[in-house]
């Protein structure tokens, strides 16, 4: 399973979006159930997507996240393309339909 990248500074975040072509966001919290259940669900669905480049942030850990992406919610998935968000999904993730609009994106890079 691939692992992600923990990042714990807004600075971190935004060099991270800015540095690479295909930037994923998984944005949890420690006390979340759901963010547990999902998070091994989606390092192995990007087995398939080996040039998305994966990161974590705890917001727990960068509060200020939350203002700076409109986060609301945990879990949070965010797909940047060129540092322009792509793909937002939030709590409820379906799988099925995340990785169709993965595959549509990563087809077309």
């Amino acid at each position: 399973m691939r692992q992600f990248t923990e990042l714990t500074s807004i600075e971190q975040i935004d060099t991270f979006i800015k540095n690479h072509a295909l930037a994923f966001l998984y944005i949890s919290q420690p006390n979340c159930s759901v963010c547990h259940g999902l998070k091994p669900q989606v390092q192995e669905l990007m087995e398939k997507f080996p040039h998305i480049h994966l990161a974590e942030v705890n917001t727990t850990t960068v509060p200020e996240v939350a203002g700076r992406l409109s986060i609301f919610t945990v879990p949070v998935l965010l797909l940047f393309v060129y540092e322009k968000e792509y793909i937002r999904e939030a709590r409820i993730v379906h799988m099925d339909l995340f990785e169709r609009k993965l595959l549509k994106i990563y087809e077309n890079m």
